[in-house]
């Protein structure tokens, strides 16, 4: 028994001296790779830095959660964040300041002046839509449309308890409707009215589901629907809903006590380069730093006229929100 233990102890020596590129590996909580091309990114990350970055489909709340959960012995090395989580997980202590090069560019509102939480990207909430999946059915060109009884059963919108992105569709709608981050009566409204439209509601990023036509309507970024268009080759369309709609950053953090501290940065480092941030807008996202756009890709987005209906809001009042948006939507709505 002894000399078998032995034996198994030193296997297991052996190879973990045989895989020395593990130790440089860094994991990231929310890099799913349908979403905003993560999957591309996390690629050359791996190609061009060594660095291994497993993919993470946890959305922002529960990546904010588990990191909350394993503050005493940290497992992540960053994270990606819708805005308000990353203000959310400074506030609760779980990310350490790290600015990494080309920070000094971010525009000033669009980070934490200690850099515990910077922009990499942003994108306009709208309606990604499928036409296929339509048949018939015209496509939609307001917020209010979704309340017809023609859109029953194909409307969809992530959990906006949960994903950031699902509340970031309740703001929108909700300014849209009237309401202020103070104010979200008209929102809490709207969404119960959409009940009797029998919408689906999922957790988790639905990109592949809108593409099966599962979800042929779903309020969701811009990105993603230009995505399905330009690259899956797809006949899909991205509105900017008639009423108005906002303009969300997404940001990254380093993890308080992250097991990997260098390969984080390296990782941090490498979506703020120009690299990076090329690689975001190929993937039709807006780059949190000012570079040219590629000619091809500017021409895929909407005219400006539409995009004039997209506003920034006050995140960290959005942030501050959150809490008694959540509780009046889960008492009224589900």
């Amino acid at each position: 028994m002894k000399h078998a233990l032995l034996a198994g102890a030193l296997a297991s020596a052996i190879l973990a001296a045989a895989a020395p590129a593990r130790a440089a590996d860094a994991i990231c909580y929310n890099c799913p790779p349908e979403w905003a091309d993560w999957g591309s990114m996390l690629k050359a990350i791996k190609a061009d830095t060594g660095i291994d970055v497993p993919q993470d489909n946890k959305n922002s709340g529960q990546s904010l959660t588990q990191i909350i959960a394993e503050k005493a012995s940290p497992v992540a090395d960053v994270t990606y964040l819708g805005v308000t989580f990353g203000i959310k997980a400074k506030d609760a202590g779980v990310t350490q300041p790290y600015e990494p090069k080309g920070f000094a560019e971010i525009p000033a509102g669009l980070k934490d002046p200690e850099g515990h939480w910077f922009t990499i990207h942003s994108g306009t909430l709208g309606l990604f839509i499928n036409k296929d999946a339509l048949g018939k059915m015209p496509v939609p060109a307001c917020w209010s449309d979704l309340l017809k009884p023609e859109y029953k059963g194909l409307v969809g919108y992530l959990d906006p308890t949960s994903a950031f992105v699902g509340y970031v569709g309740a703001v929108a709608v909700n300014g849209a409707m009237g309401g202020t981050l103070d104010d979200f009566k008209p929102g809490i409204a709207f969404f119960k009215k959409l009940q009797a439209n029998q919408p689906i509601v999922p957790k988790q990023t639905s990109y592949a589901r809108v593409l099966s036509g599962e979800i042929p309507i779903l309020l969701d970024y811009d990105f993603n629907a230009y995505r399905a268009r330009y690259s899956d080759m797809g006949n899909f369309q991205f509105v900017i809903p008639c009423e108005g709609t906002v303009v969300v950053p997404y940001v990254m953090s380093m993890v308080k006590g992250a097991p990997h501290p260098e390969a984080a940065k390296k990782v941090l480092d490498y979506v703020l380069s120009d690299k990076g941030q090329a690689m975001w807008a190929k993937a039709y996202l807006r780059p949190a730093r000012a570079i040219e756009l590629p000619k091809d890709v500017a021409a895929r987005f909407l005219p400006a006229a539409d995009y004039a209906r997209a506003k920034p809001v006050d995140y960290a009042r959005m942030e501050q929100a959150q809490k008694a948006f959540a509780e009046a939507y889960l008492n009224e709505v589900k």
